[in-house]
C-alpha cells in the first residue's frame, strides 16, 4: 500500500488574487529511505502551509479593508436617504428675485431640498457649489419633443443636467407635471418621455446619483378611503402599468402631489378643517379604515396610505412615495373662508415636524415621507381665485407671510421661516441668575459684548435683562443655534420676535441676501455636491485606488 503524499499547487489568477491549492493523496509504497522521505515531506508541507497562512492573511486584510469601505459606503447613503422637507420655486411673480438672492434666502432658512419647474440655467449656476439638492423639471411643453426623440432627450440631459453637475446637486428630474390631469393627451406618450431620460442619465453614468419620476395628481387615486380599498383610476392603467414598473426597475418613487386643503373644500363639510391641518382628534374622532383597523388622524397620511394600496393593487409594493407638492394657502376669496395665515402656518409648521420627527403613516410607521411645500414665494402672477396667488411662505422682498410655529422640528427652518428664531431673557428670571449667565457669556461663552458699553449701540436699556438678551442670542447664534444653547441655567428662551431695537441689530436680523452676481444670468433666461455626495464618490474612489494597490503587491 502506497502512503506517499504529494503536493500538487495550482495557480489561477484570471479572476481572483487568491492561489488555490489542491491536495492529492497518492498511495505508494516505499521501503527505502523512510526517514528521507518524511523528511522530505515535512518540509514540503511546512512551506505549503507557510504559503497558505500568508494568502490568508493577505486576503483577510483585503475583506476587511473591504468591508470597512463598504460600511462607509452605506453609511454615506444611509444618511443620504433620510426623509426631507423643501420647498417648490414657482416664478410667476411680477418682481422675481434674482437668483443669488433665492439662493441666499434658501441658505438663510437653511433649506436643503428645492424643485424647479424647468432648469432654469441662472438658477443652476446660483446653486451651485451650495450643497442644495435640485429636482429640475422637464416642462409639459417639451414632453413631445423628447417623447418621439430619443437624441432629444440626450440633448436636453446634456444641457440641463450633465452640464451643471455635480458642483450643482441635481438629485431627480420631474419628466411632466400632473400629465394624466393636466395634458391627457400627452399621457400615451410619457413613458417613452421617461424612458428617453433615464437612458441619458444611464449613458451619462448618473443613474446611481439622479432619479427620474413624474409628479401625479393625487386625483387620479380612486377610493381613496378607507385608504385599503383605494386603487387607481382604471381609465389610466395602460400608462400607470408600465410606469410602475419603471420607477421600480430604477429604484425610483412615485412622486405625487397631495392637497388636503382641496380635499377639505370640495368633501361638502365632510372632512373636519382639524382632520386636514393635522391638529389633534380625540379618539373618537379619528378615522378608523375597517379593513386594516389602523386608526387616521390626518388627510395626508391617509393619502399617502392610499397611493401604497392603490400600487399593492396592481402588484407594486416596494415604490416609495414622494410629495411633490402639498401647502395650504394663507389668503383667498370670500368664498374660501379658510384659506387664512393661521391655517397656513398651522398646516405647514405640523407638516414640517411630522416629516422630520419621521412619524411616518399608520401603514408605515416611524418611516418619514419626504415632503416639498408649495411653494417659496408668493406668485401674483397665477391666473384663477385669490388663493392660487397666496400659497407662498415669503412675499418677494424675502419677508416672510407668516412664521412658522417649528419647535423640536430639527435644522430644517430652523429659523422659523422668517429667519427669526431668538434667544432672550425669561421673562420674571432672577435678577442674579441672569448677572451670572450674563457674566459666563461675556467671559467664558467668548460673546463679544463690547456693543453693550456705555454709548455703544446695544446699551440701552441699561437693564440686566436687556444685556442679558443681547449676549444669549449672540451665543446662540455663535453656536449654530444648536440644542441646549439657548438655556443658560433656566433663565433663557426661544423666541421668533425679534428683539433688535433702534441701531441695536441682533444676530440673524436680515432675513433676506442682496449680493448680486452679474456673471449669473436672472431667472427664465433664455441661456437657458452634497458633501454626502462627495463622501460617497470619494469611498469608491478611494477603495478603486487602494485595491489596485493590493492586487499588484499580491501579484508581485
Amino acid at each position: 500500500m502506497n502512503l506517499t503524499p504529494t503536493l500538487v499547487i495550482d495557480a489561477h489568477l484570471s479572476l481572483s488574487p487568491l492561489l488555490k491549492y489542491h491536495f492529492t493523496y497518492q498511495a505508494t509504497i516505499l521501503l527505502n529511505s523512510p526517514l528521507l522521505i518524511l523528511s522530505s515531506l515535512s518540509l514540503s508541507l511546512a512551506k505549503a502551509f507557510l504559503a497558505i497562512l500568508n494568502l490568508v492573511n493577505k486576503a483577510l486584510k483585503i475583506m476587511a479593508l473591504l468591508l470597512f469601505l463598504l460600511v462607509l459606503t452605506v453609511s454615506a447613503v444611509s444618511a443620504d436617504e433620510d426623509a426631507f422637507v423643501g420647498v417648490n420655486i414657482g416664478t410667476e411673480l411680477s418682481d422675481m428675485p434674482h437668483p443669488t438672492q433665492v439662493v441666499a434666502l434658501l441658505k438663510a432658512q437653511q433649506i436643503h431640498h428645492i424643485r424647479l419647474y424647468n432648469a432654469d440655467r441662472g438658477m443652476l449656476l446660483a446653486l451651485a457649489n451650495t450643497g442644495i439638492r435640485v429636482a429640475v423639471s422637464v416642462p409639459n411643453e417639451q414632453l413631445l419633443g423628447i417623447a418621439q426623440s430619443n437624441s432629444t432627450a440626450a440633448n436636453w440631459v446634456s444641457q440641463n443636467v450633465v452640464a451643471h453637475y455635480p458642483a450643482t446637486n441635481i438629485t431627480s428630474i420631474c419628466v411632466g407635471s400632473e400629465v394624466l390631469t393636466a395634458l391627457p393627451n400627452a399621457a400615451p406618450i410619457l413613458i417613452n418621455a421617461l424612458k428617453f431620460i433615464q437612458s441619458a442619465i444611464v449613458a451619462s453614468n448618473l443613474d446611481r446619483q439622479i432619479k427620474v419620476s413624474t409628479p401625479l395628481a393625487s386625483s387620479i387615486i380612486l377610493d381613496s378611503f378607507p385608504p385599503s380599498q383605494a386603487f387607481f383610476n382604471r381609465t389610466w392603467n395602460p400608462v400607470l402599468v408600465p410606469m410602475l414598473k419603471f420607477l421600480q426597475s430604477t429604484g425610483s418613487y412615485l412622486m405625487l402631489n397631495i392637497y388636503p386643503y382641496f380635499d377639505y373644500m370640495q368633501s361638502n363639510g365632510v372632512i373636519p378643517l382639524d382632520y386636514a391641518l393635522f391638529k389633534p382628534l380625540a379618539p373618537n374622532k379619528e378615522a378608523v379604515d375597517a379593513n386594516t383597523l389602523l386608526h387616521y388622524t390626518n388627510v395626508f397620511d391617509a393619502m399617502i396610505d392610499a397611493a401604497y394600496f392603490a400600487m399593492a393593487d396592481l402588484n407594486i409594493t416596494n415604490v416609495p412615495v414622494l410629495v411633490t407638492e402639498t401647502g395650504w394657502p394663507s389668503k383667498g376669496d370670500s368664498n374660501e373662508p379658510d384659506a387664512t395665515m393661521d391655517n397656513a402656518n398651522t398646516y405647514n409648521s405640523n407638516l414640517i415636524k411630522r416629516v422630520m420627527n419621521k412619524t411616518g403613516t399608520p401603514k408605515h410607521p416611524g418611516v418619514g415621507v419626504s415632503t416639498y411645500i408649495y411653494e417659496l414665494y408668493n406668485e401674483d402672477l397665477k391666473n384663477g381665485p385669490l388663493s392660487e396667488k397666496n400659497w407662498g411662505l415669503f412675499d418677494a422682498q424675502g419677508n416672510p407671510v407668516y412664521i412658522l410655529h417649528l419647535t423640536d422640528s430639527g435644522s430644517v427652518f430652523a429659523n422659523d421661516t422668517a429667519n427669526q428664531t431668538y434667544c432672550t431673557a425669561k421673562e420674571g428670571a432672577d435678577r442674579k441668575m441672569l448677572q451670572a449667565a450674563l457674566d459666563w457669556a461675556c467671559g467664558p461663552g467668548k460673546v463679544d459684548c463690547a456693543p453693550l458699553l456705555q454709548g455703544q449701540a446695544c446699551y440701552e436699556p441699561d437693564t440686566v435683562s436687556a444685556h442679558a438678551t443681547y449676549a444669549f442670542d449672540t451665543y446662540y447664534h455663535q453656536m449654530g443655534k444648536t440644542p441646549g444653547s439657548c438655556d443658560f441655567n433656566g433663565v433663557a428662551t426661544i423666541t421668533t420676535s425679534n428683539p433688535s431695537h433702534a441701531s441695536c441689530v441682533f444676530p440673524g436680523s436680515d432675513r433676506n441676501g442682496s449680493l448680486l452676481n452679474s456673471t449669473i444670468p436672472a431667472m427664465d433666461s433664455k441661456n437657458s455636491a452634497s458633501p454626502s455626495e462627495f463622501v460617497y464618490k470619494n469611498v469608491f474612489f478611494m477603495a478603486n485606488a487602494v485595491i489596485s494597490v493590493l492586487w499588484i503587491a499580491v501579484l508581485l
